[in-house]
């Protein structure tokens, strides 16, 4: 019964192995050991944040023109023959000018579609030469429908804006993750800031290692959706923190669970809470995913969604198996809580102990003292709390000796209060 100061242990009552996955996720009675095992998630979060940096660092990002610069080519999706495809954009541009696009895609819906053309930049002549080229193979229509030149239209952009807008947006990143700090120092304590900001770092590298990964093209959507993300994640981390909270209020005075077996319980406690908040958040991303960029075309919501989707999921895994974890870890250096963990040892070292005796021994005082272990504990409301105790007191009514209670009629008579059915009247009065 013997348990480290830095693991958890699972509630007594039914074994975990007997209960579905989703009962035990419903019920949240601290059946998934997530704090105990928290040495292998550092191991397997660490290899996947040095494989985005490595990623990062090596490779680097496909930026869009907004950040590097380049021209813009806009033309009617409807042209003289019909609709205009992407693949015969991308054609027709690479033969007028043996290059090839950054990027083609279909912007809008219905008669206001354009296909909107990205690429380095050029100059007048090549511009001159592609709207030529484009206009003669595809007729595009202008609002009233009539072929006209003047419908495609081309724009210059510079890299100094997609240089403007990293730079306010580190500025907001910057100031967001100082409130947050300055919040959760206040609100919570100062390692439960630590934790999260940990978590939050986490989950920016592992967005930006996987857009570094995939190849998908950064635009400014990108980083809206990337300072979307960071408040999702911290919303998740701070509920779980909340709860963490209220299961080690007094902990210290107690000697039932340690900082780590009252964490994981407040995990379970809100793993599904948190599974079904980030499934509710996930399935508008899939659909951004599926209908915007998979039947409209739309490549925009391509960078919004994916963003978003690897934000989410991040964010909801390091909420449960990392901010928890990291501050378990820095909780346990302070002495207070080292004392408590030994507190809490040598308590379950004295149980055992004495279930030991009781199975080798018939005195009734004996047995009787496996049943008063606790009672000098406060008592509290949280049924899985109670749970060990009640295993506890169990273990002396299934011997053959009856457990004395507390409120028994030797309680009572060496209170000197009367006992029995008929019970008798205290001495030195009189009956009238």
């Amino acid at each position: 019964m013997t348990v480290a100061a830095n693991e958890t242990q699972a509630p007594a009552g039914k074994p975990a192995g007997k209960e579905g996955v989703f009962q035990r996720l419903y019920v949240g009675t601290g059946a998934f050991d997530i704090v105990g095992k928290r040495k292998r998630a550092y191991v397997i979060f660490g290899v996947v944040v040095l494989v985005c940096l490595a990623s990062i660092v090596f490779r680097g990002f496909n930026l869009g023109i907004d950040f590097t610069g380049g021209t813009r080519v806009s033309l009617p999706a409807q042209g003289a023959n019909g609709e205009i495809s992407i693949a015969q954009v991308e054609e027709a541009f690479t033969e007028t000018l043996d290059l090839e696009p950054a990027a083609v895609q279909t912007v809008g819906t219905g008669d206001a579609a354009t296909i909107q053309i990205r690429s380095e930049a050029l100059d007048n002549e090549q511009v001159t030469t592609l709207k030529a080229a484009l206009f003669d193979r595809f007729q595009p229509e202008n609002a009233q429908g009539e072929p006209s030149e003047r419908s495609i239209s081309d724009s210059a952009v510079s890299a100094s804006w997609g240089g403007e807008i990293s730079q306010q947006a580190l500025i907001a990143l910057l100031v967001f993750l100082v409130l947050v700090t300055i919040f959760l120092a206040l609100y919570f304590e100062r390692w439960m800031a630590v934790a999260a900001i940990v978590a939050l770092f986490h989950d920016i590298i592992v967005t930006a290692g996987v857009y570094s990964l995939v190849g998908f093209e950064v635009s400014p959507a990108t980083v809206i959706g990337l300072l979307t993300i960071l408040g999702f994640s911290l919303y998740d981390t701070v509920v779980v923190f909340d709860k963490v909270k209220e299961n080690t209020r007094g902990l210290l005075g107690l000697t039932r669970r340690t900082y780590a077996e009252a964490a994981n319980l407040a995990l379970n406690q809100t793993l599904m809470r948190s599974i079904n908040t980030s499934l509710i958040a996930v399935l508008p991303v899939l659909g951004l995913l599926v209908v915007g960029v998979g039947l409209l075309g739309v490549g925009t919501l391509q960078d919004l969604a994916l963003v978003q989707l690897t934000g989410i999921i991040a964010g909801v895994l390091s909420s449960i198996v990392l901010a928890t974890p990291i501050l378990v870890d820095l909780k346990m250096r302070e002495p207070k809580f080292q004392q408590q963990a030994a507190r809490v040892r040598a308590r379950r070292e004295n149980l055992a102990r004495k279930a030991a005796e009781r199975e080798t021994s018939s005195s009734p005082a004996e047995v009787a003292q496996v049943t008063e272990i606790d009672d000098d504990l406060p008592a509290t409301d949280d049924e899985a709390l109670d749970e060990e105790l009640r295993q506890e007191r169990a273990m002396a009514a299934a011997s053959s000796v009856p457990a004395r209670n507390p409120k028994s009629a030797e309680a009572q008579q060496r209170r000197g209060k009367p006992t029995g059915k008929h019970p008798g009247r205290p001495s030195g009065k009189r009956r009238r």
